[in-house]
């Protein structure tokens, strides 16, 4: 923390502008060895949220034109003093003006470490920092919008909340058990299961819209299963946006998974079109066939695709029976041909069905719909503060199982002090999801997954 750090805060590649960030003690002393400003100014002196432009010297020679934003403690990023210098884009010019940074003082920034550092001077909360990765990486706008409520606090406020309660609690009944004689009021027993069940509820609520937020940050696996010629690889083609999957009328084209990450509406979905499922004694398709059944059993959505065209077979009751309990939307295909598929025969193994042509691509807003509700992604408040990680999900859990056993205590008949120990498990898991008491430990492995820059 007493190191000035810098690090590219902008992607590789050509584009309009680069950012090095530098952040410590001594980042506008550094900037001001590589930066030259037009005027008589000095960054040095720069007042917080000053802009200076200038020129990047280096080796005697001017080397680019550059940018200088200054940022104050703690009025900045890290929480304190920061310089970002933009320079143009591409792979030279920021390189160059990193390692003339490095060389005028600044130690290399590892990863998430300006992020850390905000962290640790109290400028955000762990789950604040999560969310910032969250931002990063979103791929649609609600999951763009969870993670910006995230960052903005909307779950850190929302742990508060329930923090607030219990200790409200746990207060009362330490007073309760330890000062007696000091004639504080009884704490009764329908206000205290009131007050446990209220905590409770919020909890479940949090703990079981996890996985729908999930999906939206980090997509979904998606198997396409159905028998040969159903028009599975047409499908993927549709959803890829172009030929992905060759596609011909010979059964047993697909012999293998075909992999393809794609953004359909608000889900990434992370495509698996697998090899038809039939009885065959070719020795290769049957091993497609083998991993098409190994590929639909790990699937967090399974898009099981069937022939409007062709009469319902055994084969596809048994797929249909497959589905059942399953992540599962069942696609009639080839809806634009006369119909012979008798779809009420698998309707009740699936959650929904739609009934789609996979060559034309009106038929996506509805496929979008239809696996935004089955996933529940379409029910999400992007501003109701959802649990971003599985350290995050573990912490919610234990303190609603610390919560359960607080009431079972009472309601057994077990003293006070025994609720109050619950309690206070619930309090410390509470804490450790917002990381007012994390460990070392986790706070390394929460950063570790940043990029340098950020």
């Amino acid at each position: 923390m007493s190191q000035t750090i810098a690090a590219i805060a902008t992607p590789p590649g050509q584009g309009g502008i680069a950012v090095v960030r530098i952040s410590g003690p001594e980042a506008h002393a550094v900037a001001a060895r590589v930066f030259q400003p037009v005027g008589n100014r000095k960054l040095e002196t720069a007042k917080g949220y000053t802009a200076m432009f200038g020129h990047f010297v280096w080796q005697g020679r001017v080397q680019d034109e550059l940018v200088a934003l200054s940022f104050r403690a703690p009025r900045s990023y890290t929480g304190e003093d920061v310089v970002e210098l933009s320079c143009h884009g591409g792979e030279a010019a920021p390189r160059l003006l990193l390692q003339a940074v490095v060389e005028s003082g600044a130690a290399p920034a590892g990863p998430g470490e300006f992020t850390r550092r905000a962290f640790e001077n109290g400028r955000i909360s762990l789950t604040q920092a999560e969310a910032v990765m969250d931002l990063i990486g979103a791929t649609g706008r609600q999951s763009a919008a969870v993670a910006a409520a995230a960052l903005e606090g909307a779950l850190a406020k929302r742990i508060q909340g329930l923090r607030d309660q219990l200790t409200a609690l746990a207060g009362h009944l330490a007073a309760w058990v330890d000062f007696p004689e000091e004639d504080v009021p009884a704490l009764e027993q329908q206000a205290l299961e009131s007050t446990l069940t209220g905590c409770m509820a919020q909890l479940d609520a949090m703990i079981q819209s996890y996985g729908a937020g999930a999906v939206l940050r980090r997509g979904v696996d998606t198997a396409i299963v159905g028998s040969p010629n159903v028009g599975k690889s047409t499908l993927l083609n549709l959803l890829a946006g172009f030929e992905r999957a060759i596609v011909t009328p010979i059964a047993g084209t697909t012999r293998d998974v075909v992999e393809q990450q794609v953004q359909l509406g608000q889900v990434r979905l992370n495509l698996f079109d697998t090899a038809g499922l039939r009885q065959t004694g070719d020795l290769v398709e049957a091993e497609g066939i083998r991993r098409s059944y190994a590929q639909m059993d790990k699937a967090g959505l399974v898009l099981a695709v069937f022939d409007a065209s062709r009469p319902t077979d055994p084969a596809d009751i048994e797929l249909a029976r497959k589905c059942a309990g399953r992540p599962a939307l069942a696609i009639l295909n080839k809806t634009d041909l006369d119909r012979a598929f008798d779809a009420e025969a698998i309707r009740p193994c699936f959650a929904d069905l739609v009934e789609i042509s996979a060559r034309e691509d009106r038929f996506l807003p509805v496929l979008a719909s239809a696996i935004e509700k089955l996933l529940g992604v379409a029910a999400i408040d992007p501003d109701a503060g959802l649990l971003a990680s599985q350290r995050q999900l573990e912490a919610a859990v234990s303190a609603r199982t610390a919560l359960q056993d607080a009431l079972a205590a009472r309601q057994q008949g077990f003293d006070l002090d025994a609720v109050g120990v619950c309690i206070d498990d619930a309090l410390h898991a509470l804490y450790r999801l917002t990381g007012e008491e994390a460990s070392a430990a986790v706070v390394d492995e929460v950063f570790s997954k940043f990029c340098v820059g950020k």
